[in-house]
């Protein structure tokens, strides 16, 4: 046995889990730049939601047995099915977990840098990379996520930004996104998986908040990168659906963790929030734009 192997072997076991619901072009670029990933000791499942567009037979054909395929008998949203992905690669005795969304491409040392901070502390218990914009590749999307409960608010940090070197130092986070996170396996062992409840948005949030509670860190990593084509199935990055469903998804998440006394300020800005949401769906830049939505 080479020194090479050795090492492969000693390294953790991370399962990546990706989900698809009528994504072939999306899952198949997401897929291919998994290839080049080095990390030693990685495996990726692919859990499909009962797609009707060629997926499976595309990714059976490129990938054969590299991807592991699992198929559900019907669209389960994205919590749900991505429980379905975690419970397998914990039955198989994955170490760590990464999810990954099938609309994002990903550099090939990304998840080294995620890893490294989990080997060298047992506190922290979830990373996330730097995400950017599909277009233009310098535009951050998300470089840490914030909570606040006195507003009733969850956000990410220096959306939208060109990025400068602002947003590149390592520091823990309230939140990581579901589109890209690690989180070892010692996480789902103590607080369970993603909650099924929220049908779209802010179940990483929850998962993020209730993995804090059990005195887990969360950890920004800027070093790992990742590039998102923002919202591929809720009509792009403004529609009405996602909109709908994030206030939805928000009132779900602020009533389980938020204190009463925050209440005093939430109601306040959720209708300064529907407010401005109205006023983007009367000015046109709100809308059904398609209908893939699950």
């Amino acid at each position: 046995m080479t020194a090479m192997q050795r090492a492969a072997d000693a390294a953790p076991s991370i399962a990546i889990i990706v989900l698809n619901w009528n994504g072939r072009d999306l899952t198949l670029d997401c897929l291919r730049s998994l290839e080049a990933v080095s990390t030693p000791n990685l495996r990726t499942i692919l859990v499909d939601n009962a797609s009707t567009d060629g997926t499976l037979d595309a990714v059976r054909r490129i990938h054969g047995e590299r991807i592991t395929v699992i198929v559900n008998a019907d669209n389960l949203g994205f919590a749900a099915g991505n429980n379905v992905g975690i419970r397998h690669a914990l039955a198989g005795g994955a170490d760590f977990i990464l999810l990954l969304n099938n609309d994002t491409v990903v550099a090939p040392d990304f998840v080294d840098h995620l890893l490294r901070p989990m080997l060298s502390t047992r506190e922290i218990g979830i990373t996330a990379p730097k995400i950017y914009y599909a277009e233009p590749k310098d535009r951050i999307w998300f470089a840490g996520g914030e909570i606040s409960m006195w507003r009733g608010m969850a956000k990410h940090t220096g959306i939208r930004e060109t990025d400068r070197g602002q947003y590149d130092t390592e520091h823990d986070i309230d939140y990581a996104t579901g589109c890209a996170f690690l989180a070892r396996r010692a996480v789902f062992e103590k607080i369970g998986d993603l909650d099924p409840g929220y049908r779209a948005y802010f179940e990483d949030a929850d998962f993020c908040v209730r993995a804090r509670k059990a005195g887990f860190r969360i950890r920004y990593i800027p070093a790992a990168h990742v590039w998102h084509r923002i919202s591929a199935s809720t009509g792009g990055q403004l529609s009405r659906r996602k909109a709908g469903r994030k206030l939805t998804s928000a009132r779900r998440f602020f009533a389980r963790h938020a204190r009463p006394y925050h209440w005093l300020t939430i109601p306040f800005f959720f209708v300064l929030d529907v407010i401005r949401i109205a006023a983007l769906v009367l000015a046109g830049r709100i809308r059904d734009t398609n209908p893939r939505t699950p």
